[in-house]
Formats: structure tokens, C-alpha cells, sequence
């Protein structure tokens, strides 16, 4: 006679349901399923590594010197690997490879629009602004240095004030002590006068010029082509009279002015604002000429 109950024999016979073993049809579904996902698994892996593989870099040697860090005090070059984008400009790689490869990488930028003129550089041979250069325009390997014939402050960086003084040394504002008659008449410009200067306004002092001139970098006094510039937008400038015009020929025909331009053209063709800098140069010597012309 069998001595188990009912009840035990249910709760047998559940277990027995619980622990049945899996068919070998399903045992084939659930290899099958395995098999596709490590298959899923490999092609991505492949794709991954392939599109990196294809991925477009450009290569960048960067001009680095830092005196104030011993082992970095002897200039040399880094050379930076950065993915290629479309539009891309040397400013976008330096701040890829600052931000990305070396945070201490040193550089001056702003506006990113052309307009500041604080990343003027030395690229690839040529002075050039960082963010209007673009990369797909340059040969690699892409050289990056500071601006020739100024001295290094760290990396990119130079010391411009020599730059600013020859600017200030011109007087480049406004002047005049000839006003309208009417109290509240405007000082009016002609058309013809707006458009002989109008290139001349477009200077962003940004020193490419002063740095590609061979004179400014023998002649520390040298005015400098932006200087003399300068000088001719206010000179040329009607509203501004005949007497202070004489006082700005008078500056810049001494020694180191206009008379110092040897008429390389280096300025004019390096000018990220294409200002006809030899030009304004030549005609500010016709001028002094003429204004030192006696007849009696």
C-alpha cells in the first residue's frame, strides 16, 4: 500500500514539469539564435574598425616654445593627427588638437570671422589668418609658426606692441578743425572720396603685413605698411582739411616712412583684407613729393 498522499503526488508531479529538459529542436533554435548574434556582433565590430580605418586626418607640425617651463624652453615642433571635416581651417585644427591632444597649446583667436586679427600665423610659409586659411587649400604636412621678425611670447603667441606703437605713431583717428557753417550741418564725404579710401578702412591690424615686409625686419623704426596705411586713409580723407593733412605728410615722409618702401609688394600679397597696401604706399610719395614742391 502506498503511504503518500494525494497532495504530495501533485506537488511530484509539478517538479517533474519544472525541471524538464529542453527538446533538440529547441536546443537547434537556441544555437541558431547565439550563432546570429555573435554574427551581428563580428560585422559591427568589422565596420567599426573599417570607418575608422577610412576616417581623413590631417597632419599638423606646431611651432611650441615655452620659456617659463624648463624641458620646453628649446623651441621645437608637435605633430598633431586631426580628423578631417569638411570646411575645416587651421584654427579648427589647432583647437581640435589644443582640446583634445595638448590643453597647454598656445594661441590667440576671437571673432573666428576675419575681422579680429588676432590669429594672424605663420602657415605653411605664408602669413595667413588661422580661421580664414582653409585646411583642404594646404600640402601636408600643414607647419604652423608665429608670425616672423616678432618676438615669441609661448607657442603661436608674439609680442605686438612694437606693432601697435609704429600704429599709434601715425595718429590713426579722425581729425579736422574745419566744420560746416551750420551747427547741426553733417561733415559730408563724396562718393568719389568714399571710394578712393574705402579699401584703405578695411585694416584689421593684424600684422601679417609688418611681418612679411624684409624693411620692417631690418629697420625697427620703419613705420611699416599698415602704419603708412593708415596714415593714407586719414590723409586721403577730405572732411579732414588741407592743414591737418599736412601735418600727416609731414610724419610720414621722414626717415623711416614711405621713403623706406622698397616696392616688394610682400605686404600687399600676404593682406588677409586684399587692401592694395604698395599702392596707398606709392600714391603717399607722390604726395610728399608734390607738398615739397616749390615754384617761384
Amino acid at each position: 500500500m502506498s503511504t503518500q498522499t494525494p497532495k504530495q503526488t501533485d506537488e511530484s508531479s509539478e517538479t517533474d514539469a519544472e525541471t524538464e529538459v529542453p527538446s533538440k529542436g529547441d536546443e537547434r533554435r537556441d544555437e541558431k539564435r547565439r550563432r546570429a548574434a555573435e554574427e551581428r556582433a563580428r560585422r559591427q565590430a568589422e565596420e567599426a574598425e573599417k570607418a575608422a580605418a577610412d576616417e581623413e586626418t590631417v597632419e599638423l607640425k606646431v611651432f611650441r616654445y615655452d620659456p617659463e617651463i624648463e624641458g620646453k624652453q628649446e623651441p621645437r615642433f608637435d605633430t598633431f593627427h586631426v580628423p578631417f571635416t569638411k570646411g575645416m581651417t587651421v584654427l579648427d585644427a589647432l583647437m581640435y588638437s589644443r582640446d583634445t591632444y595638448d590643453s597647454s597649446l598656445t594661441f590667440r583667436h576671437s571673432c573666428r570671422q576675419a575681422v579680429c586679427g588676432s590669429d594672424a600665423m605663420f602657415v605653411n610659409g605664408g602669413q595667413k589668418l588661422a580661421c580664414k586659411t582653409q585646411i583642404s587649400e594646404l600640402e601636408e604636412p600643414i607647419r604652423v609658426e608665429p608670425l616672423p621678425h616678432a618676438d615669441v611670447e609661448k607657442d603661436l603667441v608674439v609680442d605686438l606692441e612694437h606693432f601697435y606703437d609704429q600704429m599709434e605713431a601715425v595718429e590713426p583717428y579722425f581729425q579736422t578743425n574745419e566744420y560746416p557753417d551750420g551747427e547741426l550741418e553733417e561733415q559730408r564725404q563724396t562718393r568719389e572720396n568714399r571710394e578712393k579710401i574705402k579699401m584703405s578702412t578695411r585694416c584689421i591690424w593684424c600684422s601679417a603685413c609688418m611681418s612679411s615686409c624684409n624693411i620692417a625686419a631690418g629697420d625697427n623704426e620703419y613705420l611699416g605698411p599698415a602704419a603708412i596705411n593708415k596714415a593714407y586713409r586719414f590723409a586721403m580723407d577730405d572732411r579732414e582739411g588741407e592743414e591737418i593733412k599736412q601735418k600727416r605728410l609731414e610724419i610720414i615722409e621722414q626717415e623711416h616712412g614711405v621713403w623706406r618702401c622698397q616696392t616688394q609688394f610682400s605686404c600687399t600679397e600676404v593682406c588677409p583684407k586684399d587692401i592694395p597696401l604698395t599702392e596707398h604706399i606709392q600714391e603717399l610719395k607722390r604726395e610728399a613729393v608734390k607738398n615739397n614742391l616749390k615754384f617761384w
